[in-house]
C-alpha cells in the first residue's frame, strides 16, 4: 500500500514538474520583447536600424526586419536561431536609394517568434519618413591663416537642424555650436592647430549629421604659418626627486620608490592621467560665449618657460624622458594673486598630479583656461568668475621647484599658444571679426592688450624642471 502511494505521489509530482516546465518553455504565454535602440522618426542614406530581441524563457525562433511605403513592402533583414538563443543585438542596415524607396513616409515593422508551441510573436510598428538628401555647408568666415601651436576659428552655415557638427582634424573632433550672426543662424568652431603642423600638410573637415543620419563634409581653407619652438634639456638629480617623490607617493601610492622609475611614472604616465582629467573638465564647457576682449597676463611677472618647449630629462649622463611644455610659466613675488583671465564658469578645482593644485575656468565653446602648482585655491567648481577675479595664489605645489604660475589655455580639451588670447589685435582678426557677414560693416577696435611686465623675478628659483 505504501508502495503504490509512493509511485502515485512520485507521478503526480513528475506530472507537476513536466507541466511546469511546459508552461515555462513551450507551453508558455510570454511575447518575445523588441526593444528599438535609436530614434527612427527619419531614416537617411547611412542610417541603420539598432533593435534587441529578448526571450528568456522559450528561446528566439526568428526575427525579421521590413519597412513598407506606398503599399509595396520591403525585407530589410530576417534570420532563424536555434534553441537556446535568449538575446539577440542587431544593427540592420536601411540602405533607401538601393531598395527604391523614395524620400516620403514609410512604417517599418519588427517581428520576433519565440520556440513555444503557441509560436508567441512580438512586434514593433515605427512610423517614419525618408530623407537621404544631406545638410548643406555654407563657410562664412573667410580667411583662415593660424599658427602652429595655435587657434583657429571658422564660422559656417548649414542648410537643416543637425544633431552632430564640427571640425575634424585627424582622429580629433571640435564640435561647433550654434550662434546667431546679424539675426541667422550658424555654427562656430574653435579648432587647435598642433605644434607638430607644418604647410600643406594639416587636412581640416567641417562635417554635418543630420536627424536622418545623412552626413556631409566640406574642406576648410587655410594656411598653416610655421612656428619653431625651443629644444630644452634639464638635467634631474637624485636630491630634487628624493625631495619631490614623497608628496607624490602621498597622493598615489604606485609611485615607484627607486628615484629614476619614480620620475618616470611621475612625468609620463601621471602626466597623461591628467591629462584625460582635463580633457573630461573642459567637456564641460558651456554652448556659448562667456568671456570678452582679451585675456589677462598675470601681472607684473617675468616669463620663465614658453608654450610648445621641447624638453629632454638627463639623469646621471643620460637621456630618459621627454615632454612638450604646453603652457606659459609666470614668476612675480612668492604667493603671488593669481587672477582669472577672462570671464566664465570653474570646471575644476583642486590636486592635479604633476599640475600640483589647480583651478580649470570654462569660457565657454570650448575654450578653457588652466592655473597651476597654486599654493592655495580660493574658488570651487561651478562657481561663476569674473575676469581679473582672484582664484587663489601662485605656489610650487605638483611638479615644480620654484614658484611660480603655469598657465594654459586649451581649445575642445586641446593645449593651444596661451599668447595668441593676449594680443587684442589677434582676436579681433581671428574671433571677433569673422561675427559678421563678409559683406557688413568691420567690427569696432578692440581694447589694447595689457603689457607683458617683466618685473620682479621669484624670490627662489630652485630646480628647472617644471611641468
Amino acid at each position: 500500500m505504501n508502495r503504490m502511494y509512493l509511485i502515485a505521489l512520485a507521478a503526480v509530482v513528475a506530472l507537476a514538474g513536466a507541466a511546469v516546465w511546459a508552461f515555462n518553455t513551450v507551453l508558455e504565454f510570454e511575447k518575445p520583447a523588441v526593444t528599438v535602440k535609436d530614434d527612427l522618426s527619419t531614416i537617411g542614406q547611412g542610417k541603420a536600424i539598432a533593435l534587441t530581441v529578448t526571450d528568456r524563457k522559450s528561446g528566439i525562433r526568428s526575427v525579421s526586419v521590413s519597412i513598407a511605403q506606398e503599399g509595396r513592402e520591403t525585407e530589410l533583414f530576417t534570420r532563424a536561431y536555434p534553441k537556446g538563443t535568449e538575446e539577440e543585438a542587431l544593427s540592420v542596415e536601411v540602405n533607401p536609394r538601393a531598395r527604391g524607396l523614395k524620400d516620403g513616409p514609410a512604417a517599418i515593422t519588427v517581428t520576433a517568434e519565440d520556440h513555444s508551441w503557441l509560436r508567441n510573436r512580438g512586434a514593433v510598428s515605427i512610423e517614419t519618413v525618408i530623407d537621404t538628401v544631406p545638410p548643406q555647408i555654407a563657410l562664412i568666415s573667410t580667411a583662415h591663416n593660424v599658427n602652429t601651436g595655435g587657434t583657429g576659428v571658422a564660422v559656417y552655415r548649414v542648410s537643416e537642424d543637425v544633431t552632430t557638427t564640427g571640425l575634424k582634424m585627424g582622429d580629433r573632433f571640435f564640435r561647433g555650436y550654434p550662434i546667431s550672426i546679424q539675426g541667422k543662424p550658424c555654427h562656430i568652431a574653435y579648432f587647435a592647430v598642433p605644434t607638430t603642423a607644418g604647410k600643406g600638410d594639416l587636412k581640416i573637415l567641417i562635417t554635418a549629421k543630420d536627424r536622418a543620419g545623412n552626413e556631409s563634409t566640406a574642406l576648410l581653407p587655410h594656411l598653416v604659418r610655421e612656428k619653431k619652438f625651443k629644444a630644452d634639456k634639464i638635467t634631474i638629480s637624485r636630491a630634487f626627486i628624493d625631495g619631490m617623490a614623497p608628496a607624490f607617493r602621498r597622493q598615489d601610492p604606485r609611485v615607484p620608490t627607486t628615484p629614476l622609475e619614480a620620475f618616470l611614472f611621475i612625468n609620463e604616465k601621471l602626466r597623461d592621467e591628467n591629462f584625460m582629467t582635463i580633457r573630461e573638465a573642459c567637456s564641460k564647457t558651456q554652448p556659448k560665449p562667456l568671456w570678452e576682449g582679451t585675456f589677462l597676463r598675470m601681472r607684473n611677472a617675468a616669463p620663465m618657460a614658453g608654450f610648445g618647449e621641447e624638453r629632454t630629462y638627463w639623469f646621471e649622463g643620460m637621456a630618459v624622458s621627454r615632454s612638450t611644455h604646453l603652457g606659459v610659466d609666470l614668476a612675480s613675488t612668492e604667493h603671488a594673486p593669481i587672477e582669472a583671465a577672462n570671464h566664465g564658469t570653474v570646471v575644476f578645482a583642486g590636486p592635479l598630479g604633476i599640475y600640483g593644485n589647480a583651478v580649470i575656468v570654462d569660457h565657454g565653446l570650448g575654450l578653457c583656461s588652466l592655473y597651476a602648482h597654486l599654493s592655495e585655491i580660493g574658488v570651487k567648481p561651478g562657481q561663476a568668475v569674473t575676469r581679473g577675479e582672484t582664484l587663489g595664489a601662485s605656489g610650487s605645489t605638483g611638479l615644480a621647484s620654484g614658484d611660480h604660475l603655469h598657465f594654459s589655455i586649451l581649445v575642445g580639451g586641446e593645449f593651444v599658444n596661451p599668447t595668441e588670447w593676449w594680443d587684442a589685435h589677434w582676436i579681433r582678426d581671428n574671433v571677433t571679426g569673422k561675427l559678421t557677414e563678409p559683406s557688413s560693416q568691420p567690427p569696432p577696435p578692440a581694447a589694447k592688450a595689457q603689457p607683458a611686465k617683466a618685473k620682479p623675478k621669484p624670490k627662489k628659483k630652485g630646480s628647472r624642471v617644471r611641468s
